[in-house]
């Protein structure tokens, strides 16, 4: 039987490295993988895709990632592009001069590093924008930024109390200033107008295309459900789904409330067997153990610094009951669910370890494969853990390199012993730890070629030569693709994917190049040419 698609001229990325040079596939999965002969399977009907030399390997996954909310802000007030106070004022200025009809301002992504403290003010906002309410979440979607206006709505004034889960940043007479943490985020953000069935449907697909253009052929989102303000996007993956235009595999990460306990749990069993459809499931339940270290909310064990190097009060935040979080990941490991943590400091790290080490002993081994994304600090003792207990790192490569929002805003309040725990890929690596790779994205690039530059090199992709951050911490390029291929594809439970072998489903990817022939530094500058979903073409390079 003649192949229906055949790439030649390689390099090809398999398990056994880069020997192979031709790949055939029949249908959606790979049909043969090897040199010269695999020329053989070409028919008059065949495509021939030429790889002049450039690499083809797996697709790539993303173990993290909220495609709609990102796609959303893509059509708001997008702040992703700038780098300074200024810039991001002068964004919000032309973006509200241009929508005069819009009731509120939203969109969001702005940079903490572009403020002092990581806080910007009220009246930054009031000054461009007076007469309308202005809802803005920064980069990590831990913190939202609001003029006076909405303030006003919310009847958010001096007198009121800070919510268990979050804060109210105050200026020193105690007004609010402008700048609202985590669960203070909902005091301005429930106010803000409902998004449509067919708005997310759009962001959904918009993303999707901007995802299969990076290469990208599967992913797991980790927030199904609704949380500060941010919209369930069940209602675009089933629509997607059942229309045919959800070409990506989609695993969805069901929200913990975590003002709730475990009489959640049948509800979550519902959502699963009702969200399974096509190319979407969701079988996971994503956990938010803390915040995140640039505001003081990510757990710790030992507590924060102040600007003078002495320990404070805080150890950060834990969204959930540590006494109470064993019980509940035992009876969802039970029920086959598998658990994605969101865990950045080491105490939270701990937390989740403990809650999957309790799963264990109570269930015995199981094949749910919980991981634990972001993984800041985590303490030394708990790094050989991961492989013991089976959990996956899940990690998001792009953050571990000198940037001011790390240099600034978090090294100086960990020390510098916490400061060398932070992103430790290659020691969880040396354990035996399986890694996954994500970008988190929209809180930072979804690209993985940027996220595979840091990962190899812990520089920023547009540091050039820049100071290394932890260079012990760096991993090979190898190791990093299979991260974002094969590691993210165990996470996913998408074992006919992630590696490129005869019975695999052919997702694969043609970059513009092949990164292995050029220098380290030089990877960020790789693109993606060609990107397929089970045999089918999904993006072409213009």
């Amino acid at each position: 039987m003649y192949a229906d698609l055949l790439f030649t001229g390689g390099p090809v990325l398999t398990p056994e490295g880069r020997t192979a040079t031709a790949v055939a596939v029949t249908g959606d999965r790979v049909s043969a993988v090897g040199r010269d002969e695999v020329h053989d399977l070409a028919g008059p009907r065949t495509e021939v895709v030429d790889l002049a030399g450039r690499l083809l390997l797996p697709g790539f996954q993303d173990a993290h990632v909220h495609p709609v909310p990102a796609g959303l802000e893509l059509t708001q007030c997008d702040l992703t592009g700038a780098r300074t106070a200024d810039e991001t004022v002068a964004a919000v200025r032309a973006y509200a001069e241009a929508h005069p009809e819009r009731e509120w301002i939203t969109g969001g992504g702005w940079s903490m590093e572009a403020f002092e403290g990581g806080t910007p003010t009220k009246e930054l906002l009031d000054a461009v924008v007076p007469d309308r309410p202005v809802y803005l979440p920064n980069r990590d979607h831990h913190g939202a930024w609001v003029n006076s206006r909405a303030l006003r709505l919310a009847g958010v004034t001096r007198r009121t109390a800070d919510p268990a889960d979050g804060r109210i940043e105050r200026d020193g007479s105690g007004e609010p200033s402008g700048t609202l943490q985590e669960g203070a985020m909902q005091l301005v953000g429930r106010l803000t107008p409902p998004v449509t069935p067919a708005d997310r449907l759009t962001a959904l697909l918009h993303a999707q295309h901007r995802l299969h253009a990076l290469g990208i052929t599967a992913w797991q989102d980790a927030l199904v459900g609704d949380f500060l303000g941010m919209d369930d996007p069940s209602d675009a993956y089933l629509a997607a789904a059942r229309d045919g235009s959800l070409t990506a595999r989609v695993v969805g990460a069901l929200w913990w409330d975590r003002e709730r306990g475990p009489e959640q749990i049948p509800e979550l069993v519902e959502k699963r067997a009702a969200f399974g459809h096509g190319r979407f499931r969701a079988g996971s339940v994503k956990l938010m153990l803390d915040g995140i270290a640039e505001t003081g909310t990510a757990a710790l064990l030992e507590p924060y610094l102040d600007r003078c190097g002495c320990a404070t009060a805080n150890r950060g935040t834990s969204f959930i009951d540590a006494g109470q979080l064993p019980k509940y990941v035992t009876e969802l490991d039970a029920l086959g669910f598998q658990c994605h943590f969101h865990a950045l400091g080491d105490r939270a790290v701990r937390d989740a370890l403990d809650a999957i080490g309790a799963a264990r002993a109570a269930n015995g081994p199981s094949d749910t494969r919980p991981h634990l994304a972001h993984l800041q600090v985590v303490h030394p003792d708990d790094v050989p853990r991961f492989a013991r207990l089976g959990a996956t790192a899940n990690i998001q490569p792009l953050w571990a390199a000198h940037e001011p929002q790390l240099d600034e805003l978090t090294i100086p309040f960990l020390g510098a012993e916490r400061a060398a725990w932070q992103y430790p890929f290659g020691a969880l690596l040396r354990s035996g730890a399986t890694l996954a790779a994500g970008s988190d994205w929209p809180v930072s690039s979804p690209d993985p070629l940027r996220g595979i530059h840091v990962a190899v090199n812990r520089v920023a992709p547009d540091a050039g030569h820049g100071r290394v951050f932890l260079p012990g911490e760096r991993l090979g390029l190898s190791q990093a693709l299979t991260a974002y291929t094969a590691g993210s594809a165990y996470v996913n439970h998408l074992d006919d994917t992630g590696r490129i072998r005869v019975g695999a489903l052919a997702d694969l990817v043609v970059l513009d190049r092949d990164p292995f022939e050029g220098p380290p530094e030089a990877i960020a500058r790789t693109r993606v040419a060609q990107t397929y979903v089970g045999g089918a073409r999904v993006y072409a390079a213009d």
